[in-house]
């Protein structure tokens, strides 16, 4: 039996990829911060699933995890380590903290780094360990191309994760683990149906508020017609899979629309945003 970790895997792309993994037959170890969930996904899953409490910010905690995973695998490699916790923080750069945007950083892209360096021995990096090399599949986002205005710290949080992502595959050629981006549109998880309960009273005199409104709205209407989860373990799953896999997999409920981003002119592109947000200077 193969063995993946996921973290991140209480809620939403995390949720779905596990699920899919276990119904495929692979042993899923995955990552979750409260014992609550540990229990709820154990009861979910059954006993080819095992919780991992961490938080991906905390290195020696995911250190720890990793002790355990390898006393499990008992001498053989991982298949994959898919890298998908994370969050999302909104605000205007100008007036956002810089504590917050921070912990995306941290969330988004150390923790990631965190985890890599932690679960890569064992997915084929350490010698002693025979057999079949792993995978890692970072979760990435179409904003990991695009810039959206009142987004910028999970916007950069994932342009890193895609150049941390090329500069990793590269790297890690050397020992023959593949390096994986996949690239969902919106996707129908809490990561954007919780835009209501971010708190915007520090916002109330600030000239971007009407858009910020407008944005959280947006937000949490992709929360309910985005993707199916599960369209996106799909994916994850041919990256761990497939004999050939791409070195990045773009998903998207709007192909069209996301064309038109990728081949318009940035100016244009600017302009359209700017004037649906009412962003654009007055008089």
């Amino acid at each position: 039996m193969r063995s993946v970790v996921v973290t991140g895997a209480s809620t939403g792309i995390g949720w779905a990829i596990a699920k899919f993994l276990v119904g495929r037959g692979y042993r899923v170890f995955g990552s979750v911060r409260k014992q609550a969930d540990a229990d709820r996904l154990t009861g979910e899953f059954g006993a080819n699933f095992t919780p991992l409490l961490f938080d991906v910010t905390d290195e020696a905690a995911v250190l720890a995890a990793a002790g355990e995973v390898r006393e499990a695998l008992g001498g053989e490699p991982l298949a994959g380590l898919v890298n998908n916790a994370g969050v999302a923080v909104a605000g205007p750069v100008f007036e956002l903290s810089v504590d917050d945007f921070r912990r995306q950083m941290d969330i988004n892209v150390i923790g990631p780094v965190i985890a890599t360096q932690a679960f890569g021995p064992l997915l084929g990096a350490d010698p002693s360990l025979k057999g079949p090399k792993g995978r890692i599949v970072m979760i990435s986002s179409v904003a990991g191309k695009n810039g959206n205005p009142l987004l910028a710290p999970y916007c950069t949080s994932k342009h890193a994760i895609e150049g941390l992502s090329e500069s990793l595959r590269r790297e890690l050629m050397l020992f023959g683990i593949d390096v994986i981006i996949v690239a969902p549109g919106a996707v129908k998880t809490p990561i954007w149906s919780k835009a209501e309960q971010i708190d915007l009273s520090a916002y109330q005199n600030s000239p971007y508020l009407p858009a910020l409104n407008k944005v959280m709205a947006f937000m949490m209407k992709l929360g309910e017609t985005g993707l199916p989860a599960e369209r996106i373990a799909e994916v994850v799953f041919e990256a761990l899979t497939a004999a050939r896999p791409r070195v990045r997999y773009q998903i998207t409920p709007d192909r069209m629309r996301h064309l038109m981003t990728a081949t318009l002119p940035k100016r244009v592109v600017d302009r359209i945003i700017a004037k649906r947000l009412g962003l654009l200077p007055q008089g």
